[in-house]
């Protein structure tokens, strides 16, 4: 990131540029330099090498979480070496853009020197300390572990478990629309009632994840003490991020077979099972049932899959890595 004397600023917010008075370009690179979470901020300079890369501000952006003991680092700023880490997970699952934007104004100001150039109210905001290498950034006071288990859960996408896992939406969808074709079925359907449906919608929500965690090993099992609170922290990451993603891969399947519902199973025959006049609500509850069922194929389905494919699907790129990294170094000490 560079001030220049003319121009437009290509990513630079109005509010930042008129309180800055200078105009600034900037350059986007994507390149891995930090493998670790826990990785010493000197190291990562080490790595980055900031005097060589031809700005005069760098900011690097990962959506590791990094923390101090207990407490969310979002930032870790080096006025000498011109550099700063930002950690997006650290400021949480939403207005992402907006956040990250408020801390890397904070960290450019703190490089430059000059802390009237800093977002109103950060700097009460942001508590700091000083460490070997510069100043590091807290994310602020309260909820904090819930903020950083947000923007976890924000970098795995769990909305991309549909789509990653396409044996697991066929098999479910294939056993659902078996399932539709049974007229036993229907009358179930017909007779449960709302609370023995949404026993039957959990349950099969529950047995999918858990189908998922166990037969593809998703579960991190801590190897000491110091590792315990890190896998509790990626073990509630992992979990929420599955819930969200079955629970967006049950509402699909849910539009999927109502369509095929209401295409392939004419009144008339429900009807003539059920001995009366049927409606839309009834599809509805026809359809309530058949995810149920279809999503309990899912899970059976997802056994076809091969880990990588569910690691790829159920976790951001940096997850998968360090899972991977994680791996090697254990099978190294073995």
């Amino acid at each position: 990131m560079r001030p220049t004397s003319g121009g437009r600023p290509t990513a630079t917010t109005t509010s930042f540029r008129d309180r800055l008075e200078r105009w600034w370009t900037t350059c986007v690179r994507s390149k891995q330099y930090l493998s670790d979470k826990q990785a010493d901020f000197a190291d990562v300079i080490d790595a980055v090498d900031p005097s060589s890369q031809g700005a005069d501000i760098i900011v690097y952006l990962t959506d590791l979480p990094r923390r101090e003991d207990t407490l969310p680092v979002v930032a870790d700023v080096s006025a000498d070496h011109l550099f700063a880490l930002i950690s997006v997970a650290g400021v949480g699952g939403v207005h992402i853009e907006r956040r990250v934007r408020t801390v890397t104004e904070l960290a450019i100001a703190r490089i430059l020197g000059e802390p009237e150039l800093m977002p109103p109210g950060t700097a009460r905001r942001f508590p700091c300390v000083q460490i070997e290498d510069g100043i590091r950034y807290f994310a602020p006071s309260g909820l904090r572990r819930l903020r950083l288990l947000s923007g976890m859960v924000r970098a795995n996408r769990p909305w991309r478990l549909v789509t990653g896992l396409s044996k697991v939406l066929v098999g479910a969808f294939a056993t659902g629309a078996i399932a539709l074709a049974t007229n036993t079925i229907w009358l179930f359907a017909d007779t449960m009632g709302p609370w023995r449906m949404s026993a039957a919608t959990i349950l099969s929500i529950v047995a999918m994840i858990l189908w998922l965690i166990l037969d593809h090993e998703l579960w991190e099992r801590p190897k000491s003490p110091e590792e315990r609170d890190r896998s509790v922290l990626y073990n509630t990451a992992t979990v929420v991020t599955l819930v969200i993603g079955v629970i967006v891969l049950h509402v699909a399947l849910f539009g999927l077979l109502l369509f095929t519902a209401c295409l392939t199973l004419p009144p008339e025959l429900l009807s003539r099972i059920l001995g009366r006049g049927v409606n839309f609500s009834d599809y509805l509850t026809l359809t309530w049932l058949l995810a149920s069922i279809a999503t309990i194929g899912g899970a059976l389905g997802s056994g076809l899959e091969d880990d990588a494919a569910v690691k790829e699907a159920a976790y951001g790129v940096r997850q998968r890595q360090r899972i991977e990294e994680t791996r090697r170094r254990s099978n190294e000490a073995g």
